[in-house]
């Protein structure tokens, strides 16, 4: 398994586009894997003959261990474990960490492998002991079968394997979780379980270690957006906007961009180790997708040097790109700032959590007419509620209220844009 890029230590096979016996070619594409991030399509570093997959799809493996051998053509099949030819890097990835586990040989005079290569081998007979570690017997099973008993609690060293030469089975270790007979109860429903993995296992994580490292201000304001949506549909109906996709969400990542500029501490990281505030020039901009696979947030890189027409155009491709589960692990990290638009599911505001390493981050609700006072005298405007939750180690309360009110401004009078 190649290091993908950005500190990523493990990933899962999701899908194999090869089989034992087949033709490779440099770069094909022998599988699909999902890190922590996103879904990648891998590469294969070799051109010959796929040998064996040593690894069955769902399981997650760490960065470094033998995924696959191909014969090459030049005796010892190449990337199996123990090898010390040269490995070529994958086409688009990092070089392979010399300091990653490796995987040992499987042999019953050697530790076994924490993933048993595919095809299964025939089972030894009952007569002839089991595989050792460190002098201890260790149960046949297979990997899915070892993982569901991981997953139940089950200690496979205390079964007898009901399969043929004492493997154990997935109704073996079923069995052995179930609880003792009670007395019949009434019933209260399914329950479904599945592993904590992927985007779920690392928005977990991430989400955690913002909540309870960075201390977390949120400020809210009501915003009159009426100008804004009427300028949307003037430039809506302009040549130069017939061919973009030109949502509200533009108008506000172009004001979040502008109104950084007055105030840099919006965008800035607190470096913690060097003991460091870090302003950044540019404005990296998250933007947080909800997708099949989890919560994402990819980036519009250099965001603050977008002309209107080019923020909408990003935010299409970007949208596009994440829902797909095609967007790139190198656009999910290096964000400054982020905008999430719970908006879009009805709901008119919330409490964002701050992306890690990022100062602030920006909720938009849902924009809809509600009753508002213009001079004096009650009318229906168009209207939207903005959440800025930021960073207090970074931004204290004068500079995050004069943000938010700088991005209210904005979309309450879009052309004050004009005069900054």
């Amino acid at each position: 398994m190649p290091d993908v890029g950005e500190g990523l230590t493990e990933a899962e096979i999701v899908t194999w586009q090869v089989k034992p016996g087949d033709t490779v070619t440099v770069n094909q594409v022998i599988c699909e894997i999902e890190t922590a991030k996103a879904a990648v399509e891998l590469p294969c570093p070799w051109a010959g003959t796929v040998g064996e997959l040593l690894v069955q799809p769902g399981e997650s493996i760490e960065v470094g261990t033998p995924i696959i051998t191909i014969d090459t053509g030049g005796g010892a099949p190449a990337g199996k474990a123990g090898d010390d030819e040269a490995v070529p890097n994958l086409v688009g990835y990092g070089p392979r960490q010399a300091s990653a586990t490796r995987r040992a040989r499987r042999s019953t005079a050697a530790p076994v492998p924490a993933v048993e290569p595919q095809p299964e081998p025939e089972p030894e007979p009952a007569s002839e002991p089991a595989p050792a570690r460190g002098g201890v017997a260790v149960p046949l099973a297979k990997p899915p079968v070892r993982k569901l008993a991981k997953d139940l609690g089950v200690d496979l060293g205390s079964l007898d394997g009901s399969g043929d030469g004492g493997v154990i089975t997935r109704s073996d270790v079923e069995a052995a979780a179930a609880p003792a007979p009670t007395a019949p109860a009434r019933s209260v429903g399914g329950v479904r379980r599945e592993p904590i993995r992927g985007v779920r296992k690392a928005t977990a994580a991430a989400v955690s270690g913002s909540a309870f490292t960075a201390p977390h201000v949120t400020e809210f304001l009501a915003v009159d957006v009426t100008e804004t949506m009427a300028l949307r549909d003037r430039l809506r109906a302009t040549r130069q906007y017939a061919d973009v996709k030109l949502t509200p969400l533009a108008f506000v990542a172009k004001a979040v961009c502008m109104a950084a500029k007055r105030t840099p501490d919006i965008n800035a990281s607190w470096d913690e180790p060097a003991g460091e505030i870090v302003y950044y020039d540019r404005v990296q901009l998250g933007i947080a997708a909800a997708t099949p696979r989890g919560l994402i947030v990819p980036k519009i890189r250099d965001a603050d040097t977008l002309s209107l027409r080019e923020l909408a155009g990003a935010l299409a491709d970007l949208t596009d790109t994440a829902r797909s589960g095609k967007t790139p692990p190198a656009d999910l990290v290096g964000g400054t700032f982020t905008i999430t638009n719970v908006g879009v599911f009805g709901v008119d505001s919330g409490t964002p959590i701050i992306n890690p390493g990022e100062a602030g981050i920006l909720a938009v609700g849902a924009i809809k007419p509600m009753p508002w006072v213009v001079d004096g005298e009650l009318a229906v405007r168009t209207v939207c509620q903005l959440a800025l939750s930021f960073d207090h180690r970074l931004v204290d309360g004068e500079q995050g209220s004069r943000f938010l009110a700088d991005v209210g401004a904005l979309l309450t009078d879009p052309g004050l844009a004009l005069t900054w």
